[in-house]
């Protein structure tokens, strides 16, 4: 997971500085909306998750194992989005971005192995209450991003 993490958060900064100076014409209307509307749908699924009957999708033999695959891709995806923005960001205010991807490639690989272990004592400890945090989290950074 660390891997995929930081090489997708390392790729996205200058993925963003190439493209996205194309793209913010078309995106700054509605950016915001577009980042709310995914944290609200994935907090809620969290939430929902932690609430279904037989909904604990970190059990061991899950066949939703986040660590491989395709869920790894889309997660590896999803959370490196903000990182485009800021390369877009990083390329405007002129900083070196063939030094600062490296770096926050191999942060966000630091810290997602650190997260893991951190993830799984909070789940021996907090159960499904930790899923239902997370998502009320999500959803509380969502309505943020409109600025309410």
């Amino acid at each position: 997971m660390a891997a995929s993490f930081g090489l997708f958060q390392a790729g996205m900064p200058l993925l963003g500085a190439l493209v996205g100076a194309y793209l913010i014409g078309y995106v700054k209307a509605y950016d915001h909306w577009f980042a709310f509307g995914l944290l609200e749908l994935v907090g809620a699924k969290m939430i929902y998750e932690a609430f279904r009957p037989g909904g604990d999708s970190t059990a061991e033999g899950s066949a939703s194992d986040p660590s491989r695959g395709m869920p790894l891709l889309s997660l590896s995806i999803a959370t490196s989005i903000d990182a485009f923005g800021a390369g877009l960001g990083l390329r405007l205010a002129g900083a070196n971005l063939w030094v600062a991807s490296p770096v926050i490639g191999i942060v966000c690989a630091v810290l997602t192995y650190a997260g893991a272990g951190l993830g799984t004592t909070a789940r021996k400890h907090l159960g499904r209450r930790a899923e239902v945090l997370g998502g009320l989290v999500l959803i509380g950074l969502g309505i943020k991003m409109l600025g309410i």
